[in-house]
């Protein structure tokens, strides 16, 4: 390609960041449709932009995510429910049960490294600016501690990440 190219009056990089959402949607909805329960090794980590119109977390976890968060569903998450524009799903933070509202919109990655499998979306557009973020870990997550090292983005190991980044021209 050459770098004279014409900018597009279709917007690619959107209609792709939402078909790559729409995966995520699938796959969660699998797992509601078989009583939300994971098959075999899979397990989940949703990081998303807390910031984001639409996601709903308790105010604690909002204080101490400010920007972003990443969740684990793996073991010890209940009452997922899919529906076409988001997420949500009950889980356990300090023994403190939580539920969260999540628009497929404020997610920026999803990893299953039990198949090595990834994508990374680009930022949405957040409310506030946001201050810093701690890692997050679920209550009864073995590899919570290892959220902010998933495999997502670059690889070096041959996993399947997907990232798609689509530069603009200024």
């Amino acid at each position: 390609m050459s770098d004279d190219a014409p900018d597009s009056l279709i917007p690619y990089d959107q209609i792709v960041q939402e078909a790559l959402r729409a995966v995520v949607g699938s796959v969660l909805g699998e797992v509601q449709a078989g009583g939300g329960t994971l098959p075999g090794n899979h397990h989940f980590y949703i990081t998303f932009k807390t910031g984001v119109a639409g996601v709903e977390i308790p105010d604690h976890l909002r204080e101490r995510f400010p920007d972003e968060m990443t969740i684990v569903l793996q073991n010890k998450f209940w009452d997922l429910n899919v529906t076409e524009t988001g997420f949500s799903v009950g889980l356990s933070f300090n023994k403190i049960s939580s539920h969260l509202i999540v628009p497929f919109s404020a997610i920026t990655a999803f990893v299953d490294p039990a198949v090595d499998f990834g994508l990374q979306f680009q930022a949405a557009e957040v409310e506030d600016a946001p201050a810093s973020r701690d890692a997050a870990q679920n209550d009864g997550d073995d590899d919570a501690e290892r959220a902010d090292d998933a495999p997502v983005g670059t690889s070096e190991d041959g996993s399947n990440v997907v990232t798609v980044d689509f530069g603009r021209k200024k």
